[in-house]
């Protein structure tokens, strides 16, 4: 199952290390290990000090033209610390496109955080959020935002997309939480607001805002947010559905006080972004063998549920 993440090209350590220290001579002879990927990136650690990506696909290539533009903009603004392009390359010698050498932001993916480490991340993350959503919306166009063009909250669209999903998991072995989301899946286009073709083009959004991209520090608190090659404008639920993949129910009601009242329809349409995402992320971690990935994964998703 390749589930539409297989790369277009990937970038080996080796080719990572002579395209850096051929462009960016300061850093030879670079040290470089690698330091995971995703979707639409492979990453690398450079001398202990840069995080390079290097797209996986065509379009993470136009996505890591525009996070360019948008992230020095946001550094020193956000609350919490985002990483900050310092060397960008064209690309060459087999690699078909641009990368870039970010700064690296300090700590680690809370993968396995307890309850109270989650409640204690609930204030900073929506703080995070309103100064991210309060940034303005003309300057990110100017800045090469765009509004969705995927349909993310599509929910006669993304419902149908959600069940095959977790069908196809069903397929693949059981889990505990497979029929609860089920029948979430079956029922949230009944029970949640009404299908848009496509969320309003409101506000900037991180637009994967999941725990892969977030960063905490040594006491397991949320310190950085990192991989804003989503990033548009777009419906501000895109982002809240952290508060339910991240947060148990009595960090939702820290959360929304510090960022401010949320309405029925966007508190719905967040707890679908939320599911949808887990699931996706579930998915991922099961066909790559990430198994702490998967157990994070279907935490999230019993947590959006809670």
């Amino acid at each position: 199952m390749t589930g539409g993440w297989a790369p277009e090209h990937a970038v080996t350590a080796e080719e990572a290390a002579a395209l850096i220290a051929a462009q960016f001579p300061r850093l030879a002879p670079p040290r470089v290990e690698p330091f995971g990927e995703g979707f639409d990136n492979t990453i690398f650690r450079v001398n202990e000090k840069w995080v390079f990506r290097f797209p996986r696909r065509a379009l993470a290539a136009e996505l890591l033209r525009t996070e360019l533009r948008l992230l020095p903009e946001l550094a020193g603004r956000l609350p919490l610390a985002v990483p900050e392009p310092v060397y960008i390359g064209s690309g060459g010698n087999g690699c078909p496109w641009p990368f870039a050498g970010f700064t690296l932001v300090a700590g680690s993916v809370p993968e396995t955080p307890t309850r109270a480490q989650r409640l204690a991340s609930a204030e900073p993350l929506a703080l995070f959020l309103r100064e991210l959503h309060g940034f303005p919306a003309a300057q990110a166009r100017e800045l090469g935002l765009r509004p969705d063009t995927l349909g993310r909250l599509d929910l006669a669209k993304r419902r149908p997309m959600l069940e095959a999903n977790l069908l196809a998991l069903e397929e693949a072995g059981p889990w505990a939480g497979a029929a609860a989301a089920l029948d979430f899946a079956r029922g949230s286009g009944a029970h949640g607001p009404a299908a848009r073709p496509h969320a309003p083009a409101v506000v900037p959004v991180h637009g994967d805002l999941h725990l892969r991209n977030l960063i905490a520090d040594g006491e397991g608190r949320v310190c950085g947010v990192i991989d804003w090659g989503d990033a548009h404008l777009g419906h501000p639920a895109i982002d809240l559905s952290i508060a339910y993949a991240f947060l148990p129910p009595e960090g939702r009601e820290i959360f929304f006080a510090a960022y401010g009242e949320a309405d029925a329809d966007t508190r719905r349409l967040a707890r679908f972004k939320g599911v949808y995402t887990a699931v996706l992320l579930l998915r991922y971690a099961r066909a790559r063998g990430e198994a702490d990935l998967a157990a994070a994964a279907e935490e999230s998703v019993r947590l959006a549920l809670e």
